[in-house]
């Protein structure tokens, strides 16, 4: 027998009740609809897609974009005692088989892949056995060509669908516009009864505001430690994380930094230290934050203006997720947005730019014209820059465009585990272990937990040897480097290194194509998003949050209250009340007699002398009232 949500929603996450819209949109994938699902950021989007997974026959296929996500939800169903597998780029083929075989045969209720994923002949091979029960595709905005993240390998998911025609498909992202949605809903082959759920923008406990200051870094420092709390600061450049944790640090804030650039040994630990408040402040790029669940963040500080409102809205909505008063502040410069436009430009060069950078990648892998497809290469995008006098953003720019075109599929980090694989036979094994006694452990180690490695290369991982022969990882390494080095096995280190793979034949000079209106239309769409993001920062009257909703299409939400604007209006119009009942005050005394400053003040004793000071220089300059010979005051 079956449980029913808030059964499940009991026994598995130990709450009592749906937060708003979860209900709604779990009734309707349990009923078997297609339904696109926006929610905000921390509006618990992942309950709505494994609650009902639960609550029905078979396994789910979550699609999400990143390895990190992945990894983090398969621990989390793990703790709470729901089996999950993911399969993510790095998995030898051995793996990502064994992975299916449990998939289609054990007793698991999750299985997360990547968009790239679902297109192997190996995944097509196992689906039909493995019968899934529902399609999640989560940040399910980089389906759309007009979203701030596309992503190409996105548009093919609705392949799956002719192969489950009668699954139903649940689609989640925290933001997305009105043309988003569609495009979400119309690449995904929804049907004509589908259902939508938005939930509200609103964020009452979350104040945003905006300041353009003399010295950022001054500021930074006032909000930093007049805000108590945990508290992340983005930055656009990996340099900038480093140099405002140092700078913070000199100021004793405690703070660390965190970029794409570091190892994912050294992004895990700051990570978990910062999770663990062990440090106060993480200063990091946009590749810090998906996925992670912190709900005592106080403040989200931007160094400077994002590319788009979507960005924006995502990453800030990390501040306050636990209901308590947060904080969403943006500090720019003028300078700053006219550099947005200008790399809507770079971001989008042209044909002639494009089949330059085309031809020179091609040369650099040494790939001759009409072969390629397929081909994956580890990339160094800075030599190649340098070998070719690139600009490296050019270059980078033109390589995001290239992949948007299906060209090519480019992975800035890339883990690679170590691969070892026997040269000698087995037979030889008992003569190594008496010559190399030393050596036996970890011979011992490879064969007894990893199967087939006398046949193939295999991926290890270091870490399971040291936990199996209770030595240090040093120690693991320079053993696989003798046996390598005697000629027992091949051992290749892991390699976290950029990846290029063609997904095409390199094309001949003069067959260079794009789709050029979709090329020019993409660029179109970017210019909005800058103008969106413009006109927020600019705007110093109407309601953020407000703004915000009504970008999303949340046309139902009221003034926040606690943005900058609307504090700056409310004092405003209380300025206003003060001075029309002071001035009205002065000249209704004044008709009555002369008066000097001190018998004003008495008669308005009720008032600040300071408004009351200001609103007699006001009526002065305004000749409204002037002072006799003795300096009495008298209406003019």
């Amino acid at each position: 027998m079956q449980l029913s949500p808030e059964s499940i929603l009991k026994k598995y996450w130990d709450h009592d009740q749906f937060r708003p819209l979860q209900k709604d949109i779990i009734n309707a994938v349990i009923e078997g609809k297609d339904v696109l699902a926006l929610l905000p950021t921390g509006g618990g989007k992942s309950v709505c897609f494994q609650v009902p997974a639960m609550a029905m026959d078979g396994i789910c296929i979550v699609v999400s974009p990143l390895i990190a996500l992945m990894k983090d939800q398969v621990e989390n169903l793990a703790k709470k005692g729901i089996p999950a597998l993911a399969i993510y780029s790095g998995m030898t083929f051995i793996e990502v088989k064994k992975t299916l075989q449990n998939a289609a045969f054990g007793n698991y209720k999750f299985l997360y892949v990547s968009p790239e994923r679902l297109e192997t002949g190996l995944f097509l091979e196992f689906l039909p056995a493995i019968k899934p029960c529902l399609i999640a595709v989560d940040e399910s905005h980089c389906i759309s060509q007009w979203g701030y993240d596309f992503r190409p390998s996105y548009l093919r998911i609705a392949a799956i669908r002719e192969e489950l025609p009668d699954v139903s498909v649940i689609a989640l992202t925290a933001s997305a516009t009105k043309n988003v949605q569609d495009d979400i809903c119309e690449k995904l082959l929804f049907n004509n009864s589908h259902a939508r759920f938005q939930q509200s923008f609103s964020r009452p406990n979350l104040s945003y505001s905006v300041f353009e200051p003399a010295a950022k870094q001054n500021k930074l420092l006032e909000i930093l430690k007049s805000i108590n709390g945990s508290s992340v600061v983005y930055c656009k450049s990996r340099k900038q994380t480093q140099q405002l944790a140092s700078f913070l640090n000199m100021h004793n804030i405690n703070a660390d930094y965190y970029h794409a650039g570091l190892s994912n040994k050294e992004r895990a630990f700051r990570q978990e230290s910062w999770i663990n408040n062990h440090i106060d402040c993480i200063v990091c790029t946009n590749a810090f934050g998906m996925g992670i669940d912190k709900p005592d963040v106080r403040v989200v500080v931007h160094y400077q203006i994002p590319e788009c409102l979507e960005n924006y809205y995502q990453e800030a909505g990390r501040a306050g997720r636990d209901g308590k008063k947060a904080y969403a502040i943006l500090l720019y410069d003028k300078e700053e947005i006219k550099e947005l436009y200008e790399i809507n430009t770079l971001k989008h060069p042209d044909f002639e730019t494009l089949k330059h950078i085309y031809a020179c990648m091609m040369n650099y892998l040494q790939v001759p014209a009409g072969i390629g497809e397929g081909q994956k290469f580890e990339f160094d995008i800075a030599h190649f820059s340098k070998t070719f006098k690139l600009n490296i953003l050019a270059a980078t720019y033109a390589l995001q465009a290239l992949a948007q075109q299906e060209l090519i599929q480019y992975s800035e980090n890339s883990f690679k585990p170590s691969t070892v694989e026997f040269s000698c036979s087995k037979e030889d094994i008992r003569t190594i272990e008496e010559e190399y006694p030393n050596l036996e452990p970890i011979i011992k180690g490879l064969l007894r937990n990893y199967e087939g490695i006398f046949d193939y290369p295999t991926s290890i991982y270091e870490s399971l040897l040291v936990k199996v022969l209770k030595i240090s990882a040093e120690e693991i390494k320079k053993n696989l480097h003798l046996l390598h080095q005697y000629g027992i096995i091949k051992y290749v280190p892991q390699s976290e290194k950029a990846t290029m793979t063609l997904l095409k034949n390199r094309m001949y000079k003069d067959d260079f194509f794009i789709d050029v209106n979709d090329y020019s239309l993409r660029k179109k769409k970017h210019a909005e998003r800058i103008q969106a993001i413009t006109e927020y920062v600019y705007n110093n009257e109407d309601c953020r949050s407000l703004t915000i909703g009504n970008y999303f299409n949340d046309l139902e939400m009221e003034a926040c209250g606690v943005c900058d604007n609307c504090i700056n209006n409310r004092n405003s119009q209380s300025d206003k009340k003060n001075f029309k009942e002071i001035s009205e005050n002065i000249l209704n005394e004044l008709k009555k007699n002369k008066l000097t400053l001190k018998e004003i003040e008495e008669k308005s004793n009720h008032f600040p002398k300071k408004e009351i000071w200001e609103i007699i220089r006001y009526l002065q300059s305004e000749n409204i009232i002037s002072t006799d010979n003795s300096g009495r005051f008298q209406i003019q």
